[in-house]
């Protein structure tokens, strides 16, 4: 067995928050308590490590390259608190799409010590409809069984997105979620009834709510109406730019288990200045990412700004943190990630009172951050 490490400070553990001190090598193997207030203002907080399912670049890096660009990108994001993410993809030619997913596939299977853990994909693009295309290229095309499986062949898919309304998109669900696949619905034009009749089909949740999809018109409710009235789960981007802050409030009350996610490109943690998007370029500025036409192209958000926002817009820290990590852990159906308790991955991140990252555990292993 490896060299047992420690971490003290306020927990927030799987029964709630412990002052205490977590013993753990790659995984967490005891919790203690320790004496003292259970508010010391001094205390570092220590939250399970983020994770963040929809992902698309960082630091000058978009993940359609292919080749190494996935681990820069997750150099990048563990910075920032996230230990593990879904490598997400852009519509494009199915070649391109190919050969990103040939890049993940070799992050996947061969972890960097000091980068966030590559869990697998999100297939944001092709499979979307062409009347909400949002920052993806008009290179859609309709979805059959038989292209994904050639795709998750390359790269284990984990998360897809689709535009349920498409040809026969809401009759592949049920096949698409036996093979393991979390079907979202995104980028749609759809009615409010074909969100019901893709969640009644096996859908699991929404693809950045509210942005890229129909409303919540009380004559024609669309997409992010049915989410609102029957979802479990739904990704939402809280950059406070893709969604007003009143409508993350409405989300939270209507979603139990709305997750945040940062949806960030390749001008995340860069300067201002212009960025691939996949085939497009993006331009960066003061912090916003946006097409040449204005319209936002995904974002520079990293995860511990996210928990930032959520707690800012009227969150306490314990369910802002379940957001960012247990929320996501459990829509992928991992039992040992996105909390603090025996047992789990000891992926773990400290932050301050001003809620900074201090340190970032991931398997037990403390990443630089600089």
């Amino acid at each position: 067995m490896s060299e047992l490490r420690s971490l003290q400070g306020r927990i927030l553990t799987s029964e709630g928050w412990r002052r205490g001190r977590i013993g753990f090598d790659h995984r967490i193997r005891s919790i203690e308590d320790i004496g003292g207030s259970d508010n010391a203002a001094d205390d570092a907080i220590v939250l399970p490590g983020f994770i963040d399912l929809h992902v698309h670049g960082a630091a000058g890096v978009d993940l359609m390259e292919g080749g190494d660009a996935a681990r820069t990108v997750a150099r990048a994001h563990v910075r920032h608190g996230t230990t593990a993410l879904l490598g997400t993809t852009m519509t494009a030619a199915q070649a391109d799409i190919a050969h990103a997913l040939r890049g993940l596939a070799t992050a996947i299977a061969e972890p960097d010590p000091d980068a966030a853990r590559v869990l697998g994909v999100h297939l944001e693009g092709p499979f979307i409809s062409p009347q909400r295309l949002g920052a993806q290229p008009p290179l859609t095309v309709e979805a059959t069984l038989e292209s994904v499986q050639r795709l998750h062949a390359l790269a284990p898919i984990k998360v897809l997105t689709l535009a349920p309304e498409i040809g026969h998109h809401t009759e592949l669900i049920p096949q698409l979620s036996a093979m393991g696949i979390r079907v979202q619905l995104g980028h749609s034009a759809g009615t409010y009834e074909d969100g019901v009749a893709a969640l009644r089909a096996g859908a699991a949740g929404f693809t950045h709510l509210f942005n890229g999809m129909t409303g919540v018109d009380h004559y024609r409710p669309g997409i992010a109406a049915a989410a609102l009235a029957h979802a479990e789960y739904a990704e939402l981007i809280p950059d406070l730019q893709h969604v007003h802050a009143g409508a993350i409030r409405l989300a939270l009350r209507a979603i139990p288990r709305l997750y945040a996610v940062t949806d960030a490109t390749a001008a995340t943690g860069m300067p201002d200045g212009e960025y691939a998007l996949g085939s497009q370029r993006v331009h960066k500025c003061l912090g916003c990412v946006r097409l040449a036409s204005g319209s936002l192209a995904g974002s520079a958000l990293t995860m511990d700004q996210a928990l930032r926002n959520l707690v800012e817009v009227g969150l306490d820290l314990a369910d802002a943190a379940h957001r960012v990590s247990t929320f996501p852990a459990d829509y992928l159906g991992l039992s040992d990630r996105g909390r603090i308790e025996p047992g789990a991955c000891a992926d773990l991140v400290v932050l301050d009172a001003q809620l900074r990252i201090v340190q970032v555990h991931v398997a037990g292993r403390a990443v630089a951050l600089s």
